[in-house]
């Protein structure tokens, strides 16, 4: 079966992976002429991180992640108001894991051309179109640096070019512009002392647009040593009229200080913390309506083509991986690829749904927007009430992490079927 992968992102590359995995050969098409280790800090949840894990690349990712040991809410004054253990330390069978999302890109994108070939993955080739019949699908390309069209023929074509998404633009060609909830966050790195114990995620204060979030993403290991911080501040500057800002400016160290300004968090010195930082940049907080259907014959979509969320909770790119994994397992399951793509939709696209309107509500980061609310922290049980409500709808409990039947194709062609 041939199978055409528009999108080389970790959603993308994470499929190519699961596919090659479970008997297939893809092929990966990706706009951007090179693939290079930019942006900021990521989050992997348990859940993704046993996906990986049953990939074979448990060794590469415990390289260049660090595995947090507790969630630690504040207000903005830096009281706390609730924690919680993470990963293994939560009782999970797999480490959550904190890392830079620009190593996490080129450690999956050296495991596709080591397993799948160096010319798997095709860069500068911007998607234009698909036409497809009952026997197959076409998509169609443009050379970004020759202009040539280019055509490729496939059995299967999965749309995983992220939020402004090509593919799923011309299956819902009337959707319009991505959801901004009037939040900008300004997102940078720094390298820094370790913040508490050296191994906690923090927030700090209340609804989405008072927010402030830190987190290591790297560690030399030395005692006393500086990490690689990844900080996010969220900065509300109201509801726009006309359609979301699409812009990554860059904020000077005089403007993250004076944004900073009003925050009184004594375990971090938030002044240093703009100063060290290396770059910090501006984007804007979108998502879109969650769709009524991912798979129309031949085609479907993947990651954040399908499901753009707020960074509420971690989960974005943790559903994307777990995504590639159950598309690979459907595909094996079917002898139809067209009946496989809505087993696909059917099992991922209403958790999945549910994660992307739970996160326009906050997601599990209620519990400071609740406490905010309460004046300090809240009732007995109210905070777990609702991380553990959050992580059941995720499907990220403890128990349904690691009692979850695997996705990996059995070799025994009879082997269970999940």
């Amino acid at each position: 079966m041939k199978i055409s992968v528009v999108g080389g992102g970790i959603a993308g590359l994470t499929c190519a992976l699961s596919l090659h995995a479970a008997g297939f050969r893809p092929r990966v098409s990706e706009a951007a002429r090179a693939i290079e280790a930019v942006g900021v800090g990521i989050n992997l949840l348990p859940h993704a991180v046993r996906e990986l894990t049953e990939l074979g690349l448990a060794e590469e990712l415990a390289s260049i992640a660090l595995p947090p040991h507790r969630l630690n809410y504040h207000d903005r004054s830096g009281v706390p108001v609730w924690e919680e253990p993470l990963g293994t330390a939560a009782g999970y069978h797999w480490p959550q894991y904190s890392v830079h999302r620009g190593r996490l890109h080129l450690m999956l994108l050296a495991a596709v051309r080591e397993r799948l070939g160096p010319h798997s993955l095709r860069t500068g080739r911007l998607f234009r179109r698909f036409e497809q019949t009952e026997a197959d699908v076409r998509a169609h390309f443009v050379d970004r640096a020759t202009g040539t069209p280019i055509t490729e023929d496939a059995d299967v074509l999965v749309g995983s070019d992220g939020i402004d998404s090509a593919v799923r633009a011309q299956l819902y060609p009337n959707e319009g512009p991505s959801h901004w909830n009037g939040v900008h966050m300004w997102r940078g790195v720094a390298r820094y002392p370790h913040m508490l114990d050296g191994h906690s995620i923090v927030v700090a204060g209340g609804t989405p647009g008072a927010k402030f979030v830190a987190y290591p993403i790297e560690d030399p290991a030395a005692e006393g040593g500086e990490a690689l911080m990844n900080w996010v501040l969220e900065v509300r500057h109201g509801r726009p009229n006309g359609p979301p800002p699409r812009t990554n400016r860059r904020i000077t160290p005089a403007e993250a200080r004076t944004g900073l300004a009003d925050w009184n968090l004594p375990w971090i010195d938030l002044n240093r913390l703009a100063e060290h930082s290396s770059s910090v940049f501006e984007y804007p907080m979108l998502d879109r309506d969650p769709l009524p259907r991912w798979s129309f014959g031949r085609v479907t979509l993947l990651g954040d083509a399908a499901h753009p969320m707020f960074p509420m909770g971690m989960n974005g790119g943790s559903q994307s991986i777990v995504d590639a994994r159950v598309l690979a397992w459907c595909l094996t399951r079917e002898h139809d690829p067209a009946t496989a793509l809505l087993r696909y939709d059917s099992i991922r696209r209403p958790t999945v749904n549910a994660v992307v309107l739970a996160n326009r509500n906050s997601g599990p980061e209620e519990v400071i927007a609740r406490a905010e609310d309460h004046g300090g922290v809240l009732p007995s049980g109210r905070a777990e009430s609702i991380a553990d409500r959050y992580k059941h709808l995720s499907h990220g409990t403890v128990e349904q992490v690691n009692t979850h039947p695997s996705w990996t194709v059995p070799a025994d062609p009879d082997g269970p079927t999940g």
